[in-house]
C-alpha cells in the first residue's frame, strides 16, 4: 500500500490544486454548476488565485498525498461573519471562535481511501490551533456524497440555507456545523 499523508500547501502546489478542482468539479458537479462556472476553471488566472490563497494569512490549505500523487485538498480558516450569521443576519456569540471549511475536495479516482477524513481532521486541528471551538461548511443540498461524509464526521445541517447564482442556474446550499475534535478510525 502507498504511503498516505497530509501536508500544508506551498505556492508551488497551486497548479496541482487547480487541476484537482477542475477534475473534481467537472466530475462531481456536472449538471449542478453552470457550464460557464465549469469553463472558468480552465482560465489562465485560476492558478494565480490559488497561489494567492495559499499565502493568505489566517487560512491554511492542506493537501492529501498518496505515494507521489497529490489527491485532494482542504481550505480552512476563520469563518467570515456572514457565513456564521443565521438567515436573519444574527451573529451567534461564538462567531469569533468558529472555523470555516471553505473547500474539501478529493479527486474522484482517489476517493474512498480515507483522504477526505484525513484532510478534515488536519483542518480541524489547524482551526483549533487558531482558537476555533466549532466548524461550519456549506454543501450543495443535492450533493448526497458530501452531506453523507460530513454526517459521518458528526457535522449536521443547522437549518441555515443559502442560494447561489451560478450563472445559468441557482445552487441551494445547506450550512453544516460540527465539533473540531475529529478522531479518525482507520
Amino acid at each position: 500500500m502507498s504511503t498516505v499523508s497530509v501536508r500544508e500547501a506551498v505556492e508551488a502546489d497551486a497548479a496541482e490544486i487547480a487541476r484537482i478542482q477542475r477534475v473534481t468539479w467537472r466530475t462531481a458537479y456536472q449538471g449542478v454548476l453552470s457550464e460557464q462556472a465549469l469553463a472558468e476553471l480552465g482560465s489562465p488566472g485560476i492558478e494565480a488565485r490559488w497561489a494567492e490563497a495559499i499565502g493568505h494569512p489566517g487560512s491554511r490549505i492542506h493537501l492529501a498525498v498518496e505515494g507521489g500523487f497529490t489527491v485532494g485538498f482542504c481550505v480552512a480558516g476563520p469563518a467570515p461573519r456572514e457565513d456564521v450569521a443565521d438567515a436573519a443576519g444574527n451573529v451567534p456569540a461564538d462567531a469569533d471562535r468558529t472555523g470555516l471549511i471553505g473547500t474539501l475536495l478529493v479527486e474522484p479516482r482517489w476517493s474512498r481511501r480515507g483522504h477526505g477524513g484525513r484532510l478534515l481532521a488536519a483542518a480541524a486541528a489547524g482551526l483549533r490551533e487558531l482558537g476555533a471551538g466549532r466548524g461550519i461548511t456549506w454543501a450543495a443540498e443535492s450533493d448526497a456524497a458530501t452531506l453523507g461524509f460530513y454526517r459521518r464526521a458528526g457535522w449536521h445541517p443547522d437549518g441555515t440555507v443559502r442560494t447561489l447564482d451560478t450563472g445559468e442556474r441557482r445552487l441551494r446550499e445547506l450550512r453544516l456545523t460540527g465539533a473540531l475534535d475529529i478522531q479518525l478510525v482507520e
